[in-house]
């Protein structure tokens, strides 16, 4: 009988990279096995492409991956016979974002958005080196910004986005203005893009999508996924699955706990 085949979804922030230095180290015995298994790795994360190409270049991953919460896939060339690499859009792209954005300040909306801040103004106000809050600008789908109106005005901003199928979703320290996706529609559009590649290469497509978060922002990819992993975090807790999804959920924190859940799957999985 052909075993099932995996694809693995992974958040980065809190889940492969921990959080004090984004070290990954301790996930290194499960990585390895992924590599050699051919299981493909697919990052999904809030970060940009520009960011996330310096981790995987770190990790020698050359798969797919998902930027900017699903704004887009960016898919390398040969992964699934296109010759070049392919960038798929969710929702509204940057430039559309920006262009709201513009007439809502137009209309007297108060914000300071990272379009407005040179490279210097962001690494200052984040603690990111130059180079860093460069790759943190270059963005596809999404723009973070500064908040600097009433609430009152923030809830009409917020409204007269949506009436432009824009979105306004609170972050740690910025609001984010972007279209309407979540982490899962990137990861449904590539399961389906490998069982379609399995098919023709092997002539089944029984693909089995694991999926590893640490908190609220993941809840969408892991409920998307055939098993979630929820690696334990800070607002890990506030994950909640329905009970038919029998959640995996890590006792180490990051990489730790990443490398833990990982093993016992493959091993389960016989691989």
């Amino acid at each position: 009988m052909a075993r099932t085949r995996l694809i693995i979804f992974s958040d980065l922030d809190g889940t492969l990279l921990n959080h004090e230095n984004y070290g990954w180290q301790q996930a290194m015995p499960a990585l390895k096995r992924v590599e050699e298994a051919g299981i493909p790795l697919i990052l999904n994360s809030s970060k940009t492409a520009s960011e996330i190409r310096v981790v995987r270049q770190q990790l020698g991953n050359t798969d797919p991956f998902i930027v900017e919460n699903s704004a887009a896939v960016v898919v390398p060339a040969g992964t699934f016979g296109n010759e070049s690499e392919q960038i798929v859009h969710f929702g509204a792209s940057r430039t559309e974002v920006l262009k709201v954005l513009e007439a809502q300040r137009a209309s007297g909306a108060r914000f300071r958005g990272f379009a407005d801040m040179s490279d210097e103004e962001l690494a200052q106000f984040t603690g990111l080196d130059l180079e860093s809050a460069a790759r943190a600008r270059q963005r596809l789908g999404t723009e973070p910004l500064l908040w600097e109106g009433s609430e009152e005005e923030r809830v009409s901003f917020e409204a007269a986005l949506g009436a432009e199928n824009l979105r306004l979703v609170k972050g740690g320290r910025f609001y984010h203005a972007m279209g309407i996706f979540d982490k899962a529609d990137g990861a449904r559009f590539l399961q389906n893009k490998y069982r379609e590649q399995y098919q023709e290469l092997y002539g089944d497509e029984r693909v089995t999508a694991i999926a590893l978060g640490d908190s609220p922002n993941d809840q969408q990819m892991l409920e998307e996924a055939d098993i979630p992993v929820v690696i334990r975090g800070v607002n890990s807790s506030e994950v909640q699955l329905p009970s038919e999804k029998h959640a995996m959920r890590s006792l180490k924190p990051g990489p730790e706990g990443w490398n833990e859940c990982v093993l016992n799957l493959l091993f389960e999985y016989g691989y």
